[in-house]
């Protein structure tokens, strides 16, 4: 049963992704925006099958909670309309391309390279203490990273927003 609701939460989980992205029903952000919301549920439930639990709450909390509804408010705020359909960049969609080959190159690498679970010991797999001492001595870069990449998200939202640079 576990690995039914596995591709089950997975598969919902990447195509409601892709509906963030490109969604071909609805051109508006706000649309986007919950799709993004639905994205990080389904990636709870994944945690729930990996007995991270903790992390399974703190997804739905935080990311689902607090950062969407922050993102709601700064879209809905400045009043963004549905986008008119803008033309293809060939250099943009090329460098793009590059851009997530090399993402993808350096996730296999580090995926292959990293030995993932290999510093905890079964009787703190999933506990508040274990992924505390993981995420604040092992992993304290990539866990600032992730906080620096949402300001620049809602950076990013406030710059495209604005109605003087058109």
């Amino acid at each position: 049963m576990t690995d039914v609701l596995f591709y089950v939460f997975g598969g919902l989980a990447l195509a409601c992704a892709f509906m963030t992205v490109a969604n071909p029903f609805s051109r508006s952000p706000v649309a986007s925006a919950l799709f993004l919301v639905l994205t990080m549920v389904w990636l709870a439930g994944l945690f729930v099958l990996l007995h991270a639990f903790f992390i399974a709450a703190v997804q739905i909390l935080v990311y689902a909670g607090a950062v969407m509804v922050l993102f709601l408010f700064v879209i809905m705020l400045l009043d963004l309309k549905e986008e008119e359909r803008r033309h293809w960049n060939r250099f943009g969609v090329g460098a793009g391309f590059i851009t997530v080959g090399g993402l993808l190159a350096v996730l296999a690498t580090t995926i292959v390279r990293s030995h993932a679970g290999a510093g905890l010991t079964p009787e703190l797999e999933g506990t508040t203490h274990a992924l505390g001492l993981a995420l604040f001595q092992r992993y304290l870069l990539p866990f600032e990273a992730v906080s620096v990449l949402l300001l620049v998200g809602m950076l990013g939202v406030i710059l495209l927003s604005r109605r003087d640079l058109k």
